[in-house]
């Protein structure tokens, strides 16, 4: 539910974002998938390739089964673990690549959907509702299409979907501060929409303010857009702080 009780589908919002990929990737030319995308050392296919296997760790999580990118301590990090499984099926043909990430990813949506009330899934380093993990799934999608679409020079328009991921943004922003090792102050944020319509997230009374477009708010805390190339302004003792350790992923 938005701020204004809207409901809102979230697994309908995450096929949605994944129905918006699928089109860019039906479009691509076969010499396309070989390219280099902007999340580094991955190739566009190796970026669908991620995306086809984090949707079976989803599956996997709703069955019961350990993440396979759940990191133990002193062991690999995220990333790394990330690119070892990348690794492991790079000789995978891109039009099977694309197969298999069509295949997870409505198996995915549909596991979500049919999870029972109060369920909790294992993922990276905290169990998630169907519906948080839903909304990471859409931040992610959304992320590396932007890896995938932005070398190619491939519109991909930014649509209220990016709502979710502002939420999860915000919603992370303690996590984010511990994980640099900083305090966790209250701040807010006012954004604008693709649309036009004002998106607020956080205490009404909190001191500090993050404004500017969602569109690059998000970005930021993609990792994708730095914080002083991003247009965004900061008010308040902690808005700046929190604008640079914004982040949609677990480390």
């Amino acid at each position: 539910m938005t701020a204004s009780g809207q409901i809102v589908d979230v697994f309908g919002d995450l096929a949605a974002e994944q129905d918006q990929l699928e089109a860019v990737l039906f479009g691509l030319l076969p010499a396309d998938w070989e390219q280099p995308s902007a999340a580094p050392g991955w190739t566009i296919c190796d970026v669908v390739l991620h995306l086809a296997q984090t949707e079976e760790l989803v599956v996997a999580s709703a069955a019961g089964d350990r993440p396979g990118f759940a990191p133990e301590p002193g062991g690999p990090s995220l990333d790394e673990l990330a690119d070892q499984a990348v690794a492991a099926d790079r000789d995978i043909p891109p039009d099977q690549v694309f197969s298999r990430w069509r295949a997870a990813r409505r198996s995915a949506v549909k596991t979500l959907r049919e999870c029972p009330p109060g369920a909790r899934l294992p993922w990276a380093t905290n169990p998630l509702s169907p519906k948080t993990l839903a909304t990471t799934r859409i931040a992610e999608h959304w992320a590396h299409a932007l890896d995938i679409t932005g070398p190619l020079c491939v519109p991909y328009p930014d649509t209220a979907r990016l709502r979710h991921v502002a939420w999860l943004a915000m919603r992370t922003l303690p996590y984010a501060f511990a994980l640099a090792g900083r305090r966790a102050g209250e701040v807010r944020s006012e954004l604008t929409g693709p649309a036009g319509d004002l998106w607020r997230f956080g205490r009404e009374d909190a001191p500090s303010v993050i404004s500017g477009t969602a569109g690059a708010f998000c970005r930021v805390a993609a990792q994708r857009l730095a914080p002083a190339e991003s247009g965004l302004t900061t008010t308040g003792p902690d808005a700046a702080a929190a604008l640079a350790v914004v982040r949609t992923y677990a480390a």
